[in-house]
């Protein structure tokens, strides 16, 4: 019982390999790894496996071997009738001649283990030679077949016509014992061989019969063709007969078969019954040790279903590299230059402008508007004797335009390489990437786009308010402070605006001007302390708070960081989004897609019900 419920566990695991190996195929094929159909291991999952594991209990028998050799021949003397016609002409055999038990006489049962043919009821012996593109397979019931076995006679294996030896190599694959017809001259031929030497490998049974004999003369060589022939397919036959050259006894289906032992030096006894001998076989141990040795070629590491695999996940590397070397966020990693400190002062204040009462409120808006005023033709003259790359804002837009168009030149050379690099299917997609004037016209555009993109966004803007905010929640005695000499510079505003503007603190009219004009000789935690935060967040020169704790100077700093380091991200992304939209497309979530196929769940079950079978 416990063999049965174990049997049925292991032939369900079987079919869920199969069910899940369809769903990877269209997955592996995306990445450039052709399908697997062809391949022998793939064959005999479909041909072999997956049907017999479906049908009930029978032996298939293969007659196969090379041209001119007496195969047919042969065939109708297994079968005591003439089912199979005999061709004088090489390769006249063209389609498989198959006759079964009464209890297997099923169309629905033998294309289930004939997967790949088209089943035809058998008119003639000549049916196996006619010309036909479609894989055919003759079939009646065989006056002589024993009970649980299917005959089979198949094309040459060496035929000059690839599509018989393809059939024949797909009998191979259905079959469980191979009756390989052999002579003098095809034992050790190389097509032969390497027909029987992938049977092996299979574990499938091997009984030789060396046809065309001089029982006399060519006694004491077919020991040494037996050798050679083992020796360079690696088969151990169940069975070894020798047939003699006697055309009257072939016509009459009289020909005697000889066991020879299997070494093939056993004495000449009296002929032997080759079809009960094949009825005698140990049916189950042959059947289970077929398809055990299936499985073993489906799970090979080298050739079989672990190699697709490691071919996907080749693959699926090589869509990972690209996808990490074309990731636009990578493409934007570039030393981006900081927002200049006016451009967040500006913000800073409107955030503490909003929490003013509105009476303060007014009185710093209208001497603010007062105080430029008063200021504007100073600042005029100023900027006329600056040159442009005084401007600090003016610099930083140019600074960042080199950054960008660095970027999209390294994208656009990472991508020339990987289209050189690349496998089949991704070579195509890069290369249309960059033809024509493709990288004339990205840099043209991305350079417009970088002239429209406004300096702070709203999204940055609320960023940038919730990070003011938590500040104020940490620091609450700092804002107090600040918030109380804020109200006294309202109250005093007249005075400390005429005092600052004759004193000359501000050129410019307010603080930023001053931080942004001594920016090229402090630190980004300097400037944060005199220029944002501790220097006076009211802004505009209402108040200079120099009380404030090294602690809330050093939170300040850190809080300032912060905020241009953000910034610097979401210019990256911007250029990043940029990137995906207008030059990757979908061509960038298409490597995504396939660098994550290892991942798949549809991989991961094929890879854990081989381990399981394994």
């Amino acid at each position: 019982m416990t063999r049965a419920v174990d049997y049925q566990a292991w032939s369900a695991r079987v079919r869920s390999l199969h069910q899940a190996l369809r769903r990877l195929i269209p997955l592996g094929t995306s990445l450039g790894v052709p399908p697997p159909s062809g391949q022998e291991w793939y064959d005999l999952l479909e041909r072999k496996l997956l049907p017999q594991l479906e049908a009930p209990p029978l032996l298939v028998v293969g007659v196969v071997g090379g041209t001119n050799i007496g195969k047919s021949l042969l065939f109708n003397q297994l079968a005591g009738e003439v089912a199979s016609a005999v061709s004088p002409f090489a390769a006249g055999t063209k389609h498989p001649v198959c006759l079964v038990p009464p209890d297997a006489a099923d169309p629905q049962l033998l294309a289930t283990i004939f997967e790949g043919f088209t089943l035809r009821p058998w008119r003639s012996a000549e049916d196996a030679l006619e010309a036909s593109d479609e894989n055919l397979i003759f079939w009646r019931v065989g006056k002589n077949v024993p009970r649980r076995l299917i005959l089979l006679d198949a094309p040459d294996i060496d035929s000059d016509a690839k599509v018989n030896w393809q059939r024949a190599r797909a009998i191979r694959q259905a079959a469980d014992v191979l009756l390989a017809v052999l002579t003098q001259q095809k034992y050790n031929d190389a097509a032969v061989k390497q027909f029987f030497r992938e049977a092996v490998q299979a574990d499938q049974a091997v009984v030789v019969l060396f046809n065309q004999c001089d029982v006399q003369a060519d006694r004491e060589f077919w020991p040494v063709w037996l050798a050679t022939f083992c020796a360079e397919t690696g088969a151990r036959p169940e069975l070894v007969y020798v047939v003699p050259h006697d055309r009257a006894a072939a016509a009459s289906l009289t020909l005697p078969l000889y066991e020879v032992g299997s070494d093939g030096r056993r004495p000449l006894g009296p002929p032997g019954n080759l079809r009960e001998e094949l009825a005698s076989l140990h049916f189950d141990a042959i059947k289970i040790r077929t398809l055990r040795g299936a499985l073993r070629r489906v799970l090979d590491v080298a050739r079989g279903l672990p190699a697709y695999l490691a071919a996907i996940r080749a693959a699926a590397e090589e869509y990972r590299t690209a996808y990490a070397a074309l990731s636009a966020t990578e493409m934007a990693r570039v030393a981006w230059p900081s927002l200049p400190p006016r451009v967040l002062v500006e913000e800073i204040r409107a955030w503490w402008d909003d929490a003013r009462p509105r009476w303060s409120r007014n009185i710093h808006g209208f001497y603010r508007t007062l105080g430029q005023g008063i200021t504007w033709p100073i600042r005029r003259i100023w900027q006329r004797s600056a040159t442009q790359d005084v401007d600090p804002l003016a610099a930083f837009h140019r600074r960042e335009r080199e950054a960008i168009l660095l970027a999209v030149e390294k994208l656009l050379d990472e991508l020339t390489r990987l289209s050189q690099v690349g496998n089949a299917t991704l070579r195509p997609k890069l290369l249309a990437l960059l033809g024509g004037a493709a990288r004339e016209d990205l840099l043209h555009r991305v350079e417009t786009a970088h002239q429209n993109l406004p300096d702070v966004d709203e999204h940055y803007r609320q960023f940038l308010r919730a990070e003011l905010d938590a500040w104020r929640e940490q620091n609450p005695a700092a804002v107090r402070l600040l918030r109380s000499l804020d109200h006294v510079a309202a109250v005093a505003r007249p005075a400390i605006s005429v005092l600052l503007f004759i004193s000359g603190w501000h050129v410019a009219g307010d603080l930023a001007g001053q931080a942004a004009a001594q920016a090229a000789t402090h630190t980004v935690g300097q400037l944060a302390q005199e220029a944002v935060i501790a220097g006076g967040i009211a802004g505009g020169g209402e108040a200079l708070v120099s009380g404030t704790t090294e602690g809330v100077r050093q939170a300040a700093g850190r809080l300032f960081v912060r905020l241009q380091s953000r910034y610097a991200q979401q210019r990256a992304a911007w250029l990043a989004g940029w990137i995906e939209q207008e030059l990757l497309g979908g061509v960038l979530e298409e490597l995504r897609r396939g660098a994550e196929v290892p991942e798949h769940t549809v991989f991961q079950e094929v890879a854990t019900l081989m381990e399981s079978l394994a």
